[in-house]
């Protein structure tokens, strides 16, 4: 029975509704991806949350990832990384994006790039 005449929140629904809401395109908050994408600096990388949050778009990270994925020649793909520093990209995209990253002076330790030393912060404002 609700409380204060308020229905419980079905978590597992909200979050299914967010992932399909993120996997279709949206010209808005593809443009505010894009523009805070192309402003991570060569030699910096940033990480797909905190470019979703930079956006306005706070739990659209598998947006950004399905953004990158559908205009890999339009952005600096290659600077958003996951949480930590590691390379989400699967396949030969791994190697390519270690080496672009490398080529940008960008330094691993392991399989993760040192967030304390490349990590940009963005602004919400980027």
């Amino acid at each position: 029975m609700p409380r204060f005449g308020i229905e419980p929140v079905d978590r597992s629904k909200l979050k299914r509704q967010l992932i399909k809401s993120g996997m279709r395109p949206n010209d808005d908050r593809d443009a505010a991806f894009r523009r805070v994408i192309s402003s991570i600096p060569k030699g910096k990388v940033s990480t797909y949350g905190k470019v979703a949050t930079a956006a306005g778009y706070p739990l659209y990270h598998r947006a950004v990832a399905r953004l990158l994925r559908v205009e890999p020649d339009v952005l600096p793909w290659h600077r958003v990384v996951g949480v930590g520093g590691e390379i989400k990209v699967r396949g030969e995209g791994t190697a390519e994006q270690r080496l672009r990253l490398q080529m940008e002076g960008v330094k691993f330790s392991g399989k993760h790039v040192d967030m304390e030393k490349y990590e940009h912060f963005l602004k919400p404002w980027e």
